[in-house]
């Protein structure tokens, strides 16, 4: 399992992110611009000591994470399509994938892409919090396939 975060913009998200990602022993790509500099004080804060832990890739384009990680399959987060996240069969190579805070993934991503899941909302809010919602996936996507056995 993988997470991604496409051009992240908030420091506080991509830390809370990156410390769930050393917790679980889970890689973690940034792709794209980032809204902030990874020696961002509170991207620091957000991850406190854990980001020796944090098994971290930079990219620049979406075209060079492709090119180098060479994703056996690419699982769109959306807070509006794709299939709810606990009926969805994660596999243990997936590489989930959440856009940025403001704008979510750009729609070109959810034509070339067909794996779309979805964390359901059935209260009056727009969306969830990123780092909420890569939590909610990557614990689900380890409960699917089996990846939280031992641990």
């Amino acid at each position: 399992m993988q997470i991604v975060l496409y051009e992240p913009e908030i420091p506080p998200n991509t830390g809370s992110i990156a410390r769930l990602c050393a917790a679980t022993d889970t890689p973690l790509h940034l792709v794209g611009r980032l809204g902030f500099s990874l020696e961002d004080r509170y991207l620091r804060r957000a991850g406190l000591d854990y980001w020796p832990e944090v098994r971290l890739s930079v990219w620049e384009t979406w075209e060079a994470f492709e090119a180098g990680v060479r994703p056996p399959r690419i699982v769109l987060s959306s807070a509006r399509q794709g299939q709810a996240h606990h009926e969805f069969a994660f596999r243990p190579d997936d590489c989930i994938v959440l856009g940025c805070e403001t704008d979510g993934l750009p729609a070109w991503f959810f034509t070339r892409y067909p794996d779309h899941v979805r964390i359901p909302i059935w209260g009056k809010v727009r969306s969830i919090n990123i780092a909420n919602a890569a939590s909610v996936l990557l614990y689900e996507a380890y409960r699917g396939t089996g990846g939280l056995a031992g641990r």
